[in-house]
């Protein structure tokens, strides 16, 4: 399969316009920031379950540790590494003009995006590789969330409760367009 299936362009997949809408939303960059650096959260893994909970598909602990094992090597090898420098480069050494250090870090926040993008999209096709939707089915989109989180926080040290509860209720509040093909 491919980043194309169902017409989608690269980089335009459903999952990846969700994640930047839910991004953009107000206290949500603050609060997935803080999931990263003191629970390890990855945060293209929980937009992955949110998008999945759009349609009242909760993911179990076995659903989110097979996920884990797809996309963590990615992660590892790719995204961590390329923010680990742009955040470096925010404080340089002295001997290095700060606009030149900018520039570069400017620069290195894109291949990070990318980096991002890449992995998203095979988060995106992981879904699609499926046949049908991923996870079991619940009455809400929230409740979905909540179940899938609960069973990333397994993975992961324990989550800062007012961040985790900033991203459900930017959540509950986001009116998401529907699935496509998932």
């Amino acid at each position: 399969m491919s980043a194309n299936d169902n017409n989608t362009p690269p980089g335009k997949s459903p999952f990846w316009l969700f994640s930047v809408r839910l991004y953009g939303l107000p206290g949500v960059a603050p609060a997935c920031i803080a999931l990263q650096d003191e629970a390890g959260v990855d945060v293209n893994v929980l937009f992955f379950l949110l998008w999945n909970a759009t349609q009242s598909r909760a993911l179990s602990v076995a659903d989110v540790s097979q996920i884990e094992q797809a996309i963590g090597p990615w992660r590892d090898m790719a995204v961590v590494p390329i923010r680990n420098v742009r955040r470096a480069l925010k404080s340089p050494p002295p001997v290095m003009a700060p606009d030149a250090a900018e520039g570069l870090r400017n620069r290195v926040k894109a291949v990070e995006l990318e980096a991002e993008r890449l992995q998203q999209e095979a988060l995106y096709r992981l879904a699609q590789q499926q046949g049908g939707p991923l996870g079991h089915s619940v009455a809400t989109p929230l409740e979905a969330a909540r179940a899938s989180i609960a069973s990333y926080q397994t993975l992961v040290k324990p989550m800062p409760a007012e961040a985790l509860e900033a991203v459900f209720a930017a959540f509950a509040a986001f009116k998401a367009p529907p699935v496509d093909g998932v």
